[in-house]
């Protein structure tokens, strides 16, 4: 059972580091210290109050970036390479008791939950960017802070589910990036069309 909650654990944490970093780093670091969750490896290093207190900085910067489009799409195309990163170095971090040799697959497959996580929160928000009004960026912004506060909650609480959850969003997120690909080629198909004539 032990494992089953650890896998869970991480698919939730990976997931929730691809929408927002810092506040999963912060959630993860107050959840130990509150013993709601047991971390693995050498996660428990996040309860640390300085890693606590940095990622609280980070998120309250965040918080802020996010409700501006100009400076949210900005911040997003940053935090391609920082989220994902952040993912995997979770994944390393929690098998640390196991050894390289499982460490780095698990890195590789939690940088991968973390990029697609990340990748559907910035091309949902680059289509609600479009839009002139500034509210619907404010409104995705808080929707996604609470969906990564309800991760925590299905991962202190009902562990099983939050993987299952994390499984079922892989699975939409494939389909729903397919459809945004195709979107954007017919737009840019269509420019490249009327260009000519």
């Amino acid at each position: 059972m032990e494992i089953l909650q650890t896998i869970n654990v991480l698919l939730g944490s990976t997931w929730a580091s691809g929408i927002n970093l810092y506040m999963t780093v912060a959630l993860l670091g107050v959840s130990h210290r509150m013993n709601w969750i047991e971390l693995p490896g050498n996660l428990e290093s996040l309860s640390h109050p300085l890693v606590i207190g940095v990622a609280v900085i980070l998120y309250a910067i965040e918080f802020i970036a996010d409700k501006v489009p100009v400076v949210d799409s900005m911040w997003d195309s940053v935090h391609t390479f920082i989220r994902p990163a952040g993912g995997a170095l979770i994944g390393y971090l929690a098998m640390a008791d196991v050894g390289p040799a499982v460490q780095i697959p698990v890195a590789l497959l939690s940088g991968s939950v973390s990029l697609d996580s990340h990748l559907t929160k910035a091309t949902s928000r680059a289509a609600i960017n479009t839009s002139p009004e500034p509210v619907s960026n404010s409104v995705a912004s808080v929707t996604e802070d609470v969906a990564v506060a309800g991760m925590f909650f299905l991962m202190i609480q009902h562990p099983v589910i939050a993987g299952i959850a994390v499984i079922l969003f892989i699975i939409f997120s494939i389909w729903f990036l397919k459809k945004m690909f195709h979107l954007v080629k017919k737009i840019f198909f269509r420019k490249e069309v009327q260009s000519i004539q």
